[in-house]
């Protein structure tokens, strides 16, 4: 077995079942094989690695999940990852309305290999945040970024601080009061690994080294809770930076989404 093939063992055996504590009106239902997440922003569905049916079967699991969330007015993800079995599923969800969104690489590393001192640019300073008002900078600065309108986000992470606030750890980086970049933590209680979620930066302050600094105060904040493993589900742009700082691609994620008819 090469190093790959046990850190992505690691990574289904102990990623993909269900996730630590709801936030508020979440809940967590299972369908046979699947895990549906219900009450967030879109619902959700999660599979192990092989759904383990075929077919017909596995046709009529898919319409039991888009039906699910259609009846609620809601979109649906179904998380894809490059290894999942049967080699048709992907093929059955788009006969099913759902589309592919942009494909991600997980990317896995060792959080004492990353866990350094942050080195930040003159001016921004760095900040764990809890309260309900730099969650909605932190939204803000993400519609700004994206172009669209990412409020939900800010709902997300005042409910999953509320939920738990040992299980998610939420830095900022400012520069004279503007929050330039925000980024979290994920801890999964029972685990070896933590994920490394957001780091989008506003386009004055890219490059410069702040996206790497939030990398390495996670990995200290991982470390300080025994915590071997950093995961991230990585975009295009912060692939090559985080494969320069150490991380290892063990799969490509990508989400099917199914959304209800514009009416």
């Amino acid at each position: 077995m090469t190093d790959i093939d046990g850190l992505l063992a690691a990574y289904d055996e102990q990623m993909r079942g269900v996730p630590p504590t709801p936030p508020q009106g979440v809940s967590y239902e299972q369908d046979g094989p699947v895990l549906r997440i219900v009450g967030q922003f879109r619902g959700f569905v999660s599979t192990p690695p092989d759904v383990g049916v075929r077919g017909a079967e596995l046709d009529r699991l898919i319409a039991r999940q888009r039906d699910y969330f259609a009846a609620r007015g809601e979109a649906v993800e179904w998380k894809t990852r490059g290894h999942d079995r049967p080699a048709d599923l992907t093929d059955r969800l788009r006969a099913a309305g759902f589309v592919p969104e942009e494909p991600e690489t997980v990317l896995i590393g060792r959080a004492e290999e990353l866990a350094a001192a942050p080195v930040l640019p003159d001016g921004v300073v760095l900040r764990r945040v809890t309260a309900d008002a730099d969650m909605h900078r932190i939204a803000a600065m993400e519609s700004a970024v994206w172009g669209q309108d990412w409020s939900w986000l800010g709902e997300d992470l005042i409910g999953r601080i509320a939920a738990d606030p040992d299980e998610i750890a939420v830095l900022v980086a400012e520069a004279g009061g503007e929050v330039v970049c925000a980024a979290w933590l994920a801890f999964r209680e029972g685990t070896e690994f933590a994920s490394l979620w957001g780091g989008s930066t506003v386009p004055a302050w890219r490059s410069r080294g702040i996206y790497r600094a939030l990398v390495a105060a996670r990995a200290e904040l991982a470390v300080a809770r025994g915590v071997r493993y950093l995961q991230v589900d990585a975009s295009a742009d912060s692939s090559p930076i985080l494969h320069r700082l150490g991380f290892r691609a063990v799969t490509t994620t990508t989400p099917y989404v199914w959304s209800p008819p514009r009416s």
